[in-house]
């Protein structure tokens, strides 16, 4: 199994699908993140704001097309009723993903940004 710091980049005729979905900004860790994308799993820790993080295992269905949809499974401390599904398009799924090797590499944690979890536990925000 690969962890996150080995990932090697995807072919480039796969980036080649992804980039006009992303800023360009994103175009230079895109490669990794589909191939993080195509490991179909990660394991991670949500962080807790004062208190321990929470371990996370993430499993999802791949297909190749930035316009497919996904279904991502969250299981949090190995516990089946701490379960959470989500079906996504793979492009945001991947931006996601995109996010969470930022974060790895800024704070060497594996982690969901924020709205992901908002997402995923349906807690979207909506307009006031």
């Amino acid at each position: 199994m690969t962890t996150i710091d080995q990932i090697p980049p995807a072919a480039k005729a796969e980036v080649m699908i992804y980039q006009p979905y992303y800023h360009k900004d994103k175009h230079k860790i895109l490669p990794y993140a589909i191939s993080l994308y195509s490991q179909g799993h990660l394991e991670g820790q949500r962080r807790i704001e004062g208190g321990q993080g929470i371990p996370f295992v993430a499993s999802w269905y791949v297909s190749k097309l930035p316009s497919e949809l996904t279904r991502c499974r969250m299981q949090f401390d190995g516990q089946a009723e701490l379960s959470y599904e989500i079906t996504i398009l793979n492009a945001e799924f991947i931006d996601y993903l995109i996010d969470v090797l930022k974060t790895f590499q800024a704070a060497n944690s594996v982690d969901f940004p924020q709205g992901f979890y908002r997402k995923l536990l349906h807690c979207e925000e909506s307009a006031s």
